[in-house]
């Protein structure tokens, strides 16, 4: 089905991962469409309540793949086509999209993981903020998330100078949720991405929409946000089930629904 990605469904995860190892996974405009029709699927599908996005081989992804570059191309138009409704879709995903980041996310390949919700490392990841050195802007949303991560100067700092980050250094600025040692790295992975898959999937969605809104709204709007969300939230099984097992004092079982 795919050319450049590989896709599987697992105990309610599905794994989406970028398959030019060769490459270093540096991303073609194939990959762009790939990577947008993969996740809104899952999105779409009951039975998966997690996204997954990782690499094959010893790398995240390497960025754009530059073979496919040439001195009259139009960057800009680029973006709008290939790369914005890719990372639009992950952005806009209501469930939860992890970013497996087992070697170097350069560039764009750095931009996919900051769309996503958790990046969870390997202890041989790193990320470069690549652009400056070919002479281009950090984009794909980089400078939209990066700063919201870890602040303005600290964005400014990795943006214009370009240095390698390595996992120790993305855990302590804030860029990683965890980082595992390579020997335990996919369990710990699938054991994270499993745990999220458990959880209710509706809240899940509206804890995500109503971060997202918060930083552009009023906070009397932002209360309004949480007494529509609650309502809905409130209504759905897994909050039945949620009280019903605080009440039995036993684990709950979500049903995602």
């Amino acid at each position: 089905m795919y050319e450049t990605i590989k896709v599987e469904v697992t105990n309610q995860v599905a794994w989406i991962k970028l398959s030019r190892p060769y490459k270093l996974n540096a991303i073609t405009a194939q990959m762009n469409k790939e990577i947008l029709q993969s996740v809104k699927a899952a999105g779409k599908n009951d039975q998966v309540r997690c996204i997954v996005i990782t690499g094959e081989g010893r790398a995240f992804c390497s960025g754009q793949d530059l073979t496919g570059v040439n001195e009259d191309m139009d960057h800009g138009k680029v973006l709008r086509d290939l790369y914005n409704p890719m990372v639009l879709e992950i952005h806009h995903c209501d469930k939860p999209v992890i970013a497996a980041v087992n070697g170097v996310a350069a560039g764009a390949g750095m931009s996919l993981a900051l769309a996503c919700d958790f990046r969870l490392l390997s202890e041989k990841a790193s990320f470069v903020e690549s652009f400056i050195h070919v002479g281009l802007v950090p984009d794909a949303g980089n400078l939209y998330f990066l700063p919201k991560l870890i602040g303005h100067a600290k964005a400014l700092e990795l943006a214009i100078l370009g240095e390698k980050i390595n996992s120790s250094q993305a855990e302590e600025l804030g860029l990683a949720t965890k980082v595992f040692n390579d020997n335990i790295w996919q369990e710990e992975v699938a054991s994270f991405a499993e745990r999220l898959a458990a959880l209710p999937t509706t809240a899940i969605s509206l804890i995500k929409k109503n971060l997202k809104s918060s930083w552009n709204i009023t906070f009397a709007d932002s209360l309004e946000k949480d007494a529509q969300s609650q309502r809905i939230a409130g209504m759905t099984s897994d909050h039945k089930e949620g009280v019903k097992a605080f009440i039995e004092k036993r684990k709950p079982s979500f049903q995602g629904r």
